[in-house]
């Protein structure tokens, strides 16, 4: 997929590299419950290829078209059954610290909504973050989310840490 400034594009080798970089920055990892090793990283790196590669949609790699530099990455997943709001999809972001401010992760989550809708005939996508995560709440907002106030507390994300309270957002892709 391609929007005025960005490629989501499939994995590459070469992505794992500054993957692993922005996996291990506390600043980009600030939300989630630590950082991640370089083994973690390139482990997360290769799920999200191949569920890409078998499915044809996922979380794809971003880059900037003026450069060909990846930046993270930015898709569509399936929620896991862990979640009370199982089934469905969710719209996710991961975007390198230089590259915050910019609005790249708005304008590659609304492209995601827009595959979802046209190509994948989704009715519906969620997004859900720590209560606390006010930038990820305005990129929401930014791409037409909503809630209804839902919270709940993340089952990975141990008790009595700031991270554990969640929001979760939707919107309607009909």
């Amino acid at each position: 997929m391609e929007t005025e400034r960005l490629l989501l594009r499939g994995w590459q080798d070469d992505d794992f590299g500054p993957f692993s970089k922005l996996n291990g920055d506390p600043d980009v990892m600030e939300f989630f419950p630590d950082v991640l090793s370089k083994s973690e990283s390139d482990r997360l790196a290769t799920r999200l290829r191949d569920a890409l590669q078998r499915t044809g949609w996922g979380i794809w790699a971003v880059e900037l078209k003026s450069s060909g530099e990846f930046i993270g990455a930015v898709g569509l997943q399936p929620v896991e059954e862990v979640f009370e709001f199982f089934p469905g999809v969710e719209v996710a972001w991961r975007l390198d610290k230089p590259h915050w401010g910019k609005g790249y992760a708005t304008e590659a989550a609304g492209a995601c909504l827009h595959h979802a809708k046209r190509t994948l005939n989704l009715r519906q996508i969620v997004s859900f973050t720590a209560a606390i995560n006010v930038r990820s709440i305005a990129v929401m907002k930014k791409i037409g989310m909503s809630t209804d106030g839902y919270e709940f507390d993340h089952p990975a994300v141990c008790a009595g840490s700031p991270l554990r309270r969640h929001v979760l957002y939707r919107i309607d892709l009909r």
